[in-house]
């Protein structure tokens, strides 16, 4: 018995100096280093071009749209968990959306501001650039919802449409989120904030979701703190985290309300800049994709989508993860972004 304590000991000495170890040896928390150019910018946003070193070989660009949450750089978190890398190495043109940080006096911004504004001059900009009518829009979660209502509005200015673990019938209360807003007062949440909600405190929220996973955090960080690599991975999800922006908060109102309570999009119901906005509208090639073991979006509020829209090209994806999975796990290098990019390569012509 004595010696196995000793023993212990020993070995848990050792991890604690290789622990020290590691961390002497992280001098930076390196994420989103895929090379690119701001080729566009307006207020907070900028459009950033992805840096090829040989052509691209499809013909149509692609732009990605995030969520407002967070930030686009979970595609891009560590070259060999980079989905936006994928997309690149399979001959894509690559644009994307970086929303910036919204403050105070970007409050009153509405959806019909970011998807009538901002969505639609950046599609403006890419359409100029290449001399095309329509461009190809890949679009995540939230940033998903407002691609679907922009290609409902300009069905003339987008091609083929992915959408990545994205909510459209809000009526489910399959999740804890879809239960909690039905009856949040948006409203006093906003008021209380003074036009501004902070990134933190959806972060918490969304921790209580899955209270368990703090727990697991910690497993995960002490089972890899002798590890840099493992160390690193850990590190970077938590720094990705930890840059999410606070939200405007008249869209975000509006986005919680009209959607979230009142699930008006479904319903045909929603107006966005005065214009109703109907999905039977929305005719571009559409590949929706959902996750399966999704807790923020799960698939009854993804899989919908196919049935509502005017689209004569349109199949239903279904990946075996999680809500991150989707984009940052091995399988989804392996499986999900070469699923994506054929998809676009057969509609490509």
């Amino acid at each position: 018995m004595e010696i196995n304590i000793l023993k212990e000991m020993a070995d848990m000495s050792h991890k604690i100096i290789k622990s020290y170890e590691t961390l002497n040896e992280i001098n930076e928390i390196d994420i989103a280093t895929s090379p690119k150019t701001e080729v566009y910018a307006e207020d907070k946003l900028k459009l950033y071009r992805y840096d090829r070193d040989t052509e691209a070989t499809y013909k149509t660009p692609v732009l990605i749209v995030y969520a407002l949450v967070n930030t686009y750089k979970m595609l891009d978190i560590q070259p060999d968990r980079s989905y936006i890398k994928n997309l690149l190495n399979a001959g894509l043109d690559v644009y994307l959306i970086d929303w910036g940080y919204p403050s105070k006096s970007d409050k009153y911004l509405s959806i019909d501001d970011y998807v009538s504004g901002y969505i639609n001059n950046c599609v403006d900009f890419i359409r100029k650039k290449h001399r095309i009518e329509k461009l190809n829009i890949l679009s995540i979660c939230q940033g998903g919802t407002l691609s679907v209502i922009y290609a409902s509005l300009y069905p003339g200015k987008v091609k083929n449409l992915v959408t990545h673990v994205t909510p459209i019938d809000f009526s489910t209360n399959d999740g804890l989120l879809f239960k909690w807003s039905k009856d949040m007062d948006f409203d006093k949440l906003v008021e209380a904030n003074d036009g501004l909600i902070p990134g933190d405190f959806l972060n918490q929220g969304f921790d209580m979701l899955k209270p368990m996973m703090k727990v697991q955090k910690q497993q995960a960080l002490s089972a890899s703190i002798d590890d840099k690599d493992k160390l690193l991975n850990f590190l970077r999800m938590e720094k990705w985290i930890s840059e999410s922006p606070d939200q405007a908060g008249e869209c975000y109102r509006q986005f919680m309300k009209d959607l979230y309570q009142q699930n008006k999009l479904v319903k045909g119901e929603l107006e966005v800049g005065g214009k109703k906005v109907n999905l039977k509208n929305l005719t571009a090639n559409l590949l929706n994709i959902y996750a399966t073991e999704d807790h923020l979006v799960p698939p009854a509020a993804t899989t919908p989508l196919n049935d509502l829209v005017g689209s004569k090209d349109k199949e239903l994806y279904s990946f075996k993860g999680g809500h991150i999975g989707v984009f940052v796990g091995s399988k989804s290098q392996k499986e999900l972004a070469p699923a994506v990019t054929t998809w676009l390569k057969k509609r490509d012509a």
